[in-house]
């Protein structure tokens, strides 16, 4: 499967959110985190950490947005949902089981799985990611805190680090496939 669709929920949240309202955003996004274990163990793939995180986070926040605070912002719900999303990222890093590591096996063969260069590349493409969901949290808290912040900083600061993990995932994949020797 790819990370792309490990994402997916969270791309649910934010289009549905901004369309029709954050609780529509975080049920859609829950709706595709359930579609997307069940197609991953119906296909007898393994169940990634970020499927799981997903499923917990957008369940978590659909309970407490209907008990305990049904009106809360936009603003106050993509915090929630982006420090989530760092959370998520950061504790698959602090048990040394970075979330990229169940996708990349899924592209890599199997024979270089347990090579350093590959555990070092999904800690590292982890990590960048992982920061670029922390500034995307820090942003939407300057936007809900600070009303000072303009919307505009907010946006071109988080697309902006979503852009340099991207730019650094794809660069780093290709310079550590490059340093593999070639078999013939």
């Amino acid at each position: 499967m790819s990370i792309v669709w490990g994402f997916a929920p969270f791309i649910a949240f934010f289009v549905l959110m901004r369309l029709a309202s954050p609780l529509a955003g975080l049920v859609a996004a829950l709706v595709v985190s359930i579609i997307s274990v069940a197609r991953g163990w119906r296909r007898g793939e393994s169940i990634k950490v970020l499927e799981i995180g997903s499923l917990a986070l957008f369940g978590a926040a659909i309970v407490f947005t209907l008990i305990v605070h049904p009106g809360w912002s936009v603003g106050g719900v993509r915090l929630v949902v982006d420090g989530g999303l760092t959370l998520i990222a950061a504790v698959s890093l602090a048990i040394g089981r970075p979330f990229t590591l169940q996708f990349a096996r899924e592209q890599v063969p199997e024979q270089y799985w347990s090579a350093p260069q590959f555990m070092r590349a999904n800690l590292l493409i982890s990590g960048a990611w992982t920061l670029s969901f922390a500034l995307a949290a820090a942003c939407d808290a300057a936007a809900t805190y600070v009303p000072a912040v303009p919307l505009w900083i907010e946006i071109v600061l988080t697309l902006g680090g979503l852009a340099a993990a991207a730019w650094f995932t794809v660069w780093y994949r290709t310079r550590a496939e490059r340093a593999i020797p070639a078999t013939s």
